[in-house]
């Protein structure tokens, strides 16, 4: 099959087009592209004029590919679906304006390919937190390039195949859903405090938090310790450790991050700020990454419980303002600790905890069928992408 670069069939970062400054237009955040739809969802309209400088213009219809880490690497890659004709958003977008040889939603499935998420990671520049995909590396894409008829076929194929996994997420989400009502009735609203329990701060029932090492992608190898990316960990608490990187660490290294059941691991920064996970006692050995705060909880406090107050809306609605407050959306320790927690007594804890568990036996079964599809949608991204399709 012919391979291109990128650049030889696509605009990338094209030039903006003159625009009245009354001319209505889309605006579009980080927080605007949906990781599972890949899709822009934002309903927000503004005269250009209020956002003709400091921010990224592109067109209904363009590939918007988050260049920032860590949203590159959690796939934040959609298409840019406007209510305008055009869109103005956020810096940190490459925009990739497909010509009239490259089918858009066939090139959308090729960019949000893991492979390509791996080689992008590998090219990133900058410093720590800052960290960017360059334009040379999309540029420079090696794409392969089909009879327009035949693009649109596999477009089709792979458009219905996540289809089936927008479902699935849907289920999860009612399962996410059913979870938070159960607590509702519990305990209440943890802002309102309705049933009067004592009032603390987070930080009060914590033993400890402890941010995770900083390890690069050269040091990667296939034996050793799982280490847990922001990629690995889907907004319904789920950890992956399929695809997991592993690291030869030292004893001391092991001893002081190895992850142990109770802890939560909360996401501290970037667009999936706020998300978390409960580490179970089957889970396999793992180190968090320095995107993760480690939470220790005291014996007040069941884990379970902990994890689902940090994931009601009230609490959600929190951490997604205190994270707006600087560029790079960030909610630490010190916002973590202010958190106001009501406490119920542990029996009532840990009735909490047997209802969750019995529903997790159920959400499991899913979650191996869901499994299941993920491993049919990559072999048909790579089948399509080899001619094999």
């Amino acid at each position: 099959m012919k391979m291109v670069a990128l650049g030889d069939v696509a605009d990338i970062n094209p030039k903006a087009e003159k625009i009245a400054p009354d001319e209505e237009v889309s605006f579009v955040g980080m927080a605007d592209l949906d990781i599972a739809s890949a899709l822009t969802q934002s309903t927000t309209v503004r005269p250009f004029r209020e956002v003709s400088k400091g921010y990224t213009t592109f067109a209904d219809g363009d590939i918007l590919v988050a260049k920032i880490t860590p949203c590159f690497e959690n796939n934040k890659i959609g298409q840019a679906r406007l209510s305008c004709k055009i869109g103005v958003g956020s810096t940190e977008f490459h925009v990739v304006r497909p010509s009239e040889r490259l089918h858009d939603r066939y090139l959308l499935h090729f960019l949000r390919q893991d492979k390509v998420r791996r080689a992008g990671e590998r090219r990133m520049t900058g410093s720590a937190g800052q960290r960017r995909v360059p334009v040379n590396f999309v540029e420079g894409l090696r794409v392969p390039l089909p009879s327009l008829d035949e693009q649109r076929r596999i477009a089709e194929i792979l458009d219905n195949a996540d289809a089936l996994r927008t479902k699935r997420a849907q289920i999860e989400r009612s399962w996410t859903e059913l979870a938070s009502a159960i607590f509702d009735r519990l305990f209440g609203d943890p802002i309102a405090n309705p049933r009067g329990w004592p009032r603390h701060s987070f930080g009060e029932l914590v033993a400890s938090m402890q941010y995770g090492p900083r390890f690069y992608n050269e040091s990667y190898s296939f034996e050793g310790v799982r280490i847990v990316r922001i990629t690995d960990l889907d907004t319904a608490g789920h950890l992956n450790f399929g695809p997991m990187p592993k690291m030869t660490v030292t004893d001391d290294e092991r001893q002081k991050f190895a992850l142990t059941a109770g802890d939560i691991l909360f996401a501290r920064t970037g667009a999936t700020v706020g998300k978390l996970a409960l580490i179970k006692h089957d889970d396999p050995l793992c180190i968090a990454g320095a995107y993760f705060i480690r939470i220790k909880l005291r014996d007040s406090v069941e884990p379970r419980f902990a994890a689902a107050f940090l994931r009601t809306r009230s609490i959600q609605s929190i951490i997604k303002a205190g994270s707006h407050q600087s560029a790079q959306q960030n909610f630490s320790g010190p916002g973590l600790r202010a958190l106001p927690c009501p406490l119920p007594p542990i029996e009532l804890q840990r009735q909490f905890c047997n209802i969750m568990a019995k529903l997790e036996e159920e959400r499991t079964c899913r979650a191996e069928a869901a499994a299941a599809l993920d491993e049919l949608f990559a072999s048909l991204e790579s089948r399509a992408f080899f001619g094999r399709l």
